[in-house]
């Protein structure tokens, strides 16, 4: 499915584990979502992907969520993509930068200490989140992360065979490779272990 719209696909939700949450940002998760097939298919999906996400506290109701949310975030993912890419090859995606940077103006959710009957205090929002709130969430996360030197320095798409994940490498040394060694990383392990077999077979 094209970047920037939303599929009406009433697939079984993806598992939990199908959803990526390893980038190092919320903005490049929420690109990762398109790879290696489309994991915001439903509204269903898009509620898991913000709580994953951690864009709200636990508990925090999202029953307003609805076809038009997912529209937009999946515009919004468009945007981040053609910027965060723009970024690293050199070709500035100035169109997309003004959406995202209109998207982080609006506020975020206001979020508040509820003292629960033990005495703890838990993290709660003072109202339930709006689409264009959590929508600014994660267009500030962008904006942050392409105006902070050191993280845009940060920057790498995936090396693995037709990946087109970026992540942000904060290892010792900037030495990653792979959007994760689990996933890319065993790929390539598999590949070069059967060119090695292949070879001493011959």
């Amino acid at each position: 499915m094209a970047l920037g719209t939303a599929t009406t696909a009433t697939t079984t939700p993806t598992a939990p584990y199908e959803m990526r949450f390893d980038s190092g940002r919320i903005c490049l998760d929420l690109v990762a979502t398109t790879h290696p097939e489309e994991r915001l298919g439903s509204v269903e999906r898009l509620r898991f992907w913000i709580m994953r996400a951690g864009l709200i506290p636990a508990g925090t109701s999202l029953a307003a969520v609805g076809p038009e949310w997912l529209v937009a975030f999946c515009e919004l993912r468009g945007h981040v993509e053609q910027l965060v890419c723009g970024e690293l090859d050199g070709r500035p995606a100035d169109a997309a930068l003004n959406r995202v940077n209109g998207l982080a103006m609006y506020r975020t959710p206001a979020p508040r200490a509820v003292r629960t009957d033990d005495g703890t205090l838990l993290r709660r929002l003072h109202a339930p989140p709006g689409c264009a709130e959590l929508l600014a969430v994660v267009a500030r996360d962008a904006v942050e992360l392409l105006t902070d030197p050191v993280a845009r320095a940060g920057l790498r798409q995936c090396e693995g065979d037709n990946c087109p994940i970026v992540y942000l490498d904060t290892s010792r040394g900037r030495r990653r490779r792979w959007c994760s060694s689990e996933v890319c990383g065993n790929r390539e392990r598999v590949a070069r272990h059967r060119r090695r077999a292949a070879l001493a077979r011959a």
